[in-house]
């Protein structure tokens, strides 16, 4: 699953328009410009479509973060250069406050059932032995249940 398609999911899910875009990765400490923005959003056959790398995908997601739960004390937290889908899950489920239970009913709600060993699975660390890889069906199923769940009409 692409960044861009993670990124016009969370847009619509939530229904931001530019301009709260734009807030959202100033809350991380970035500031871009609506243009840009516009083009990430873009369908990958548009010729101003822009590809959002993996860096500001997480500043977003740290923004995202932040406007669903608040500034902690210190400094702003750092964006991965690197993202996978494990990560982007895990700042998805910070930001919504989801507890497992929660995630499993908004994979249920798009029709993927999974156990939850299977889910804490996508949380462990890489090195362990029962850490397992979020596929892009999964979290795109999730991305889904998210959208049934929070935009129902």
């Amino acid at each position: 699953m692409s960044n861009n398609d993670i990124l016009r999911s969370l847009r619509y899910t939530f229904d931001f328009n530019d301009f709260q875009m734009i807030d959202i990765f100033k809350l991380a400490g970035e500031s871009v410009e609506r243009d840009l923005v516009a083009n990430w959003l873009k369908r990958d056959d548009d010729p101003e479509f822009e590809e959002i790398y993996d860096r500001e995908l997480a500043t977003f997601l740290n923004g995202f973060i932040i406007l669903k739960r608040g500034k902690k004390d210190g400094p702003l937290p750092v964006a991965e250069k690197k993202l996978n889908n494990n990560i982007v899950l895990r700042k998805l489920k910070i930001a919504l406050n989801l507890k497992d239970e929660d995630m499993l009913e908004v994979l249920k709600s798009a029709g993927k059932e999974i156990s939850k060993h299977e889910l804490s699975a996508f949380f462990r660390k890489p090195t362990q032995s029962q850490f397992r890889p979020c596929k892009d069906q999964i979290l795109r199923n999730f991305l889904q249940g998210l959208q049934i769940n929070v935009r129902p009409s």
